[in-house]
């Protein structure tokens, strides 16, 4: 019954969300627009500081609270409509099933390049990180972040317009892209030597 509830909200989450970037719920979109362009130039562009802000921000709510509540009861009115501040077991299951996802994935890397040693996969991997530094000396991490928003709120929704010509583009591409590294391998990675395994199986 857990897994049920599980998949359900997941289920439920993704659908959310696809709506939000397809723009099918415009207002939802419009707000994420606003909000992440706003945080941008605020630490970006105005200067702001995180933490001073945040605890700024967090000291304005609370004492808007605990005014709020003062004077509701020596007025008599209602209390403020406060949630229930708690975290529900189903949130707690989906964020360790993420994390849990994500760790071995990090840990099956790990392995294949320390234990099997996988030259291709290695190689990989090295490309990979490299191009993540690059791109990352090119922006402040909140400008990237900023971007990905903006790429987010975008490319979804050109994609879903133009999905048939994306796809034929993808395709010469990715041929393309394949025939390069098949010429790679069987020129340079196939000749380099592979170092002993000592004693550890390897892994395809």
């Amino acid at each position: 019954m857990l897994w049920g509830w599980h998949d359900l909200i997941v289920y439920t989450l993704l659908l959310v969300v696809a709506d939000v970037l397809l723009w099918r719920e415009w207002c939802s979109g419009v707000v994420m627009l606003t909000s992440s362009t706003m945080v941008w130039y605020l630490f970006e562009r105005a200067g702001y500081n995180f933490l001073s802000f945040m605890a700024n921000v967090l000291s304005l709510l609370v004492a808007i609270l605990f005014f709020w509540a003062k004077s509701a009861s020596l007025l008599n009115r209602s209390l403020p409509p406060l949630p229930n501040l708690e975290i529900s077991e189903n949130t707690v299951v989906i964020i360790t099933d993420v994390l849990h996802q994500w760790i071995n994935h990090t840990l099956s890397i790990a392995h294949n390049i320390a234990i099997a040693r996988d030259l291709k996969f290695f190689l990989k991997v090295a490309v990979s990180l490299w191009l993540v530094s690059y791109i990352g000396s090119l922006f402040e991490f909140l400008t990237l972040v900023y971007i990905g928003v903006i790429l987010s709120l975008s490319v979804p929704v050109v994609y879903d317009k133009y999905q048939h010509f994306i796809d034929e583009k993808l395709c010469v591409t990715r041929r393309f892209i394949q025939t390069q590294y098949r010429k790679i391998d069987e020129m340079v990675l196939r000749k380099l030597p592979l170092p002993s395994n000592g004693g550890y199986p390897l892994h395809s």
